[in-house]
């Protein structure tokens, strides 16, 4: 991995200088535009709608556009004096129970290394964190954006997690928040079950991304020059018409699930149809032959 950014957790009067990784990536497959004909990239220039001129970059600003349509542009010097700190540090502002902080704040993970003078404050700050339970919530500037992000601890690495503001998350506003929606007792009890039926730990090995793997396919039969078979459309699922009788019937499908039953099939017993039946009548005489017995 390449470190993006050096700087410092900054925690009280200690100081303990990191690097910072990006700690995920996306594994998506990657395409360019073509023309269909010859396979040629399409290219894009920057052209200004104005004059019709291709514009070189370094004549290229930002612009804010107003509610009146006009644009207010505006150079690197009116950047210069906002409150963006340019200090790398990670201030450490406070430790709360991680609990209280809402995933839905959090934005990407990076991972937190040590410079080698930096070791062993923060080992120490790692251990301190981890035993007490608790996340830190940090303040840094990364990408001329200011953020609010926690740190935790992961497999003895800090792993910063930027963070929202309260201001970018979004409030649900849906009609049927607003509708008084029935949920009967057995319902709800029978949607409970389903729950216990499916649980069990989780392990993101099992999982595995189905339409990614599907179109490398797709791109590794076009450069062998095979034929190309398209995936056969699922048919779309459909509402329950009877709640009760789905929410038992997924139930009952999670136990055989769980149980193993439709997933591994029975060993053959090796017997043939007639020997099988044979056993069957065998059995059936069987107790009327002990009842015999014992009356006589």
């Amino acid at each position: 991995m390449r470190s993006i950014w050096k700087g410092a957790i900054s925690f009280g009067l200690v100081t303990i200088p990191v690097k910072l990784y990006s700690a995920t990536e996306q594994k998506d497959v990657s395409f360019h535009q073509v023309h269909r004909k010859d396979g040629g990239r399409i290219r894009y220039k920057r052209v200004c709608t104005q004059d019709g001129e291709e514009v070189p970059y370094s004549d290229i600003a930002k612009g804010y556009e107003l509610a009146s349509g006009e644009m207010v542009v505006l150079t690197d010097e009116d950047f210069e004096d906002l409150p963006l700190s340019s200090s790398r540090r990670i201030d450490v502002l406070q430790f709360a129970p991680v609990e209280q902080i809402d995933p839905i704040y959090f934005a990407k993970s990076y991972y937190l290394e040590p410079d080698a003078q930096g070791a062993k404050p923060y080992v120490l700050l790692r251990n301190a964190l981890e035993s007490s339970g608790q996340v830190a919530v940090v303040k840094v500037a990364l990408r001329q954006r200011e953020s609010l992000a926690t740190l935790r601890v992961r497999d003895g690495v800090f792993v910063l997690e930027t963070m929202l503001w309260p201001d970018e998350i979004r409030v649900p506003d849906f009609p049927f928040l607003e509708e008084d929606i029935e949920v009967r007792p057995q319902e709800l009890k029978m949607a409970e079950s389903l729950i216990t039926t499916m649980e069990s730990d989780f392990d993101p090995s099992e999982y595995h991304d189905t339409y990614r793997e599907a179109l490398q396919q797709v791109i590794e039969a076009k450069v062998a020059g095979k034929e190309v078979i398209p995936a056969q459309e699922e048919e779309e699922a459909k509402p329950a018409v009877d709640l009760m009788a789905a929410l038992r019937a997924s139930v009952e499908a999670a136990k055989r699930e769980r149980e193993g039953s439709s997933a591994k099939p029975k060993k053959a017993s090796g017997k043939s149809k007639d020997s099988k039946e044979k056993e069957s009548k065998e059995e059936e005489k069987a107790p009327a032959k002990r009842k015999t017995r014992k009356s006589a």
